[in-house]
């Protein structure tokens, strides 16, 4: 393997920090072109067990990889300095936004050009959804289990992580033969090349994963019950509400936003669901993982609750409760990379959680569509039931015809996410005053 300078390792992956956009399949595009295909930095097959050991993980795989071969080229400094230029340049990008937003966002121009966001986001999240099931609902069995994940969710209210944990121990619990030999099928985009993941692992002992464990458990920990020890009551509650979202984010940010959505406007009722469907929106235009809308919703939050200090303070609290987990999985696992993505149960249980998560995302598409349309949502309650369900006499026209809209742009645009975001809020803009004529 080429020895990289720390040099290199700055332009290179500052470079892939500031090109991530679009999502996990884009960024690990970026960074395959970056260190396989354009530099002799990594050959294939490397690339491809560590995609294979980060999509075991919980958290961002992309973000993940990254450290992972960051790792890979420079040991424990090259993974944190990988790790973090590609999360920085979205923070940074995110402050700025939540600041903006929150100076012009009730502006009624401002509103009109977010109806139209909102309205791509119900066809980004749609988008991610066909993706999805098209690789993960291959048998019956999966069309089941993506059943199980919506009716869950959505018409009884289960909890998330719950939902998650069965389907992990259920895939485990019915490993067959015919699981055994595809398991490569586990990956929402799986590695052909299989033998690969059998390679030795290196041999380090034992103790340098428990050190690991424990020194980024605890620097990602002890902070957070320092803030409760306080009495910092609302940064607290921050932290260890996205530091239990760290742990169960199996399957991508568009698994986990319901469930973030409906706890940060129902329990906590720290924004509004427009401004959360904003905030993905917004999300969506910044470089680096999709679930810095954490960050988003954190510093919006703080700032209702206290102003700019409790915003930066905040926005701090959500980026090391969300993203310090990644290099604890990372720096106490990436030894073992090869051990990790060669066991059959564990590809069996991330095979049924993949097939659940397209329900879970169903879920948040009929959530989002829902809020975007209806002004009013109530939740019917009884016995186990725990439904939303509108008041048909709230629905907003506009937000209707924007939505029956934005497929056509999308259509039209073939995947380019930002010009639908901006066309879309344009169409916003424009929608209120052909109302008005006709």
């Amino acid at each position: 393997m080429t020895t990289v300078s720390w040099r290199d390792m700055w332009r290179v992956f500052g470079k892939i920090g500031l090109m991530s956009f679009g999502g996990p399949a884009a960024q690990i595009a970026v960074m395959h072109r970056e260190l396989v295909e354009e530099r002799p930095w990594l050959d294939e097959e490397s690339f491809l067990r560590g995609l294979s050991f980060c999509m075991l993980l919980p958290g961002p795989e992309a973000m993940q990889l990254c450290t992972y071969t960051g790792w890979r080229l420079r040991g424990f400094a090259g993974g944190l300095l990988a790790g973090l230029l590609f999360v920085l340049p979205g923070a940074l990008v995110i402050a700025a936004l939540v600041w903006v937003y929150s100076v012009f966002g009730t502006l009624p121009e401002v509103q009109a050009a977010f109806l139209g966001i909102k309205a791509a986001v119900v066809v980004i999240v749609v988008q991610a959804l066909w993706k999805l099931s098209h690789k993960a609902l291959k048998h019956r069995r999966d069309w089941w289990l993506a059943g199980f994940g919506f009716v869950a969710l959505f018409v009884f209210g289960l909890p998330f992580p719950l939902v998650i944990l069965g389907a992990g121990l259920f895939g485990m619990m019915t490993l067959t033969s015919t699981t055994q030999v595809k398991s490569a099928e586990a990956l929402p985009e799986p590695p052909t090349k299989t033998d690969a993941l059998t390679a030795t692992a290196p041999q380090l002992k034992l103790r340098h994963s428990l050190r690991s464990c424990v020194i980024w458990g605890g620097l990602w920990l002890l902070p957070l019950g320092l803030l409760s020890l306080v009495g910092a009551d609302f940064l607290a509650s921050i932290g260890w509400f996205f530091a239990k979202l760290a742990v169960v984010t199996f399957g991508g940010a568009y698994a986990v936003l319901a469930y973030m959505s409906q706890a940060v406007v129902q329990h906590h009722q720290w924004i509004s669901a427009g401004e959360m469907i904003d905030a993905l929106g917004l999300a969506e235009t910044t470089p680096g993982p999709l679930i810095l809308v954490t960050q988003f919703v954190a510093m919006l939050a703080g700032l209702k609750q206290g102003g700019f200090a409790l915003y930066l303070a905040a926005g701090v609290t959500a980026l090391w409760a969300t993203f310090m987990p990644c290099f604890l999985w990372i720096f106490a696992a990436a030894p073992y990379v090869e051990r990790l993505a060669a066991q059959p149960r564990l590809s069996a249980a991330l095979k049924a959680i993949t097939a659940t998560v397209t329900g879970v995302i169903l879920n948040l598409m009929v959530w989002f569509t829902l809020h975007v349309l209806f002004q009013d949502i109530t939740l019917l309650q009884s016995g186990l039931l725990a439904m939303p369900w509108p008041n048909w006499s709230t629905l907003n026209t506009s937000a209707l015809l924007l939505t029956l809209l934005a497929p056509l742009v999308a259509y039209g645009l073939r995947g380019r996410l930002f010009w639908l975001l901006a066309l879309m809020a344009l169409a916003g803009l424009a929608m209120p005053p052909l109302l008005a004529l006709t």
